[in-house]
């Protein structure tokens, strides 16, 4: 896997300490797709394999330890057997993996995804900015006209080319799993406006099992943000646990665009 790590200057450490987190959703995908990246509408992972890592590179924020990713040919079943899926170990740590996509709005579909969750972080609430942290997140990143930023996201995505030397997205989406909030509740970032959450998962009662989804990309994002998407430029995973300073471990299986 490549790395990713960014060194702020010394004047801006205070305050980009108290930024990191918000990073993770600001810089998703924000780079077009280099020569290794998969094509667009082909960007279908029958499963998680060493050759297909080459793809996909780890973000790593400032003053954060990071979230361990690794392949795990042994992830447990709902019951008994196993399976191979990426694994997630959060430790008071925050990092996330992406990988750079292009996808036109005019073709733009559904996108399907799984994951395991042994259990919630019982403090977590994504409203909060203190306590903004999440066992999974599927977090997709677009393409749209920066120019109609307010003034304080258009500060924000000057401190984000600033700290990684990209632009960041447009807008952010997150498929969640929320502690409280119901199924389609639509989240707004605490810090910005430009990143906004969608629960797809409530409650404890899913723990312990793979849950699978198929969401419609385009009218997910009309929900969360009130108009059209633009291009899909990014897709990223994120396993968080570091405003809560606690752990968590989940388990992430193919993710596939119809």
């Amino acid at each position: 896997m490549k790395y990713f790590s960014a060194k702020p200057a010394p004047l801006l450490s205070a305050t980009l300490r108290g930024l990191a987190l918000l990073l993770a959703g600001l810089v998703t995908g924000c780079s077009a797709p280099g020569p290794t990246a998969a094509p667009a509408l082909a960007l279908v992972q029958k499963q998680w394999a060493a050759q297909d890592q080459a793809a996909w590179h780890e973000v790593r924020f400032p003053a954060k330890s990071p979230t361990v990713y690794s392949l795990d040919t042994r992830a447990p079943l709902d019951g008994n057997g196993q399976r191979t899926a990426l694994k997630a170990d959060a430790r008071s740590s925050a990092s996330m993996l992406r990988k750079a996509v292009r996808i036109e709005p005019d073709d733009l579909a559904h996108i399907a995804f799984s994951w395991l969750v042994p259990a919630l972080i019982n403090e977590a609430d994504m409203a909060n900015r203190d306590f903004d942290d999440s066992p999974v997140r599927l977090v997709l990143a677009f393409e749209g006209d920066r120019g109609t930023f307010s003034p304080k996201n258009a500060m924000l995505n000057e401190l984000t080319r600033l700290v990684t030397g990209e632009e960041m997205p447009y807008a952010t989406l997150m498929y969640v799993w929320c502690n409280q909030r119901p199924v389609d509740s639509v989240i707004l970032n605490p810090r910005t406006d430009r990143i906004r959450k969608l629960v797809v998962e409530s409650g404890p009662q899913g723990v312990k099992q793979w849950r699978s989804y198929e969401r419609d990309i385009r009218t997910d994002f009309v929900r969360a943000f009130g108009e059209a998407p633009g291009a899909l430029v990014g897709i990223g995973l994120m396993t968080d646990s570091d405003n809560t300073h606690s752990n968590a471990i989940a388990w992430y299986g193919p993710i596939a665009l119809r």
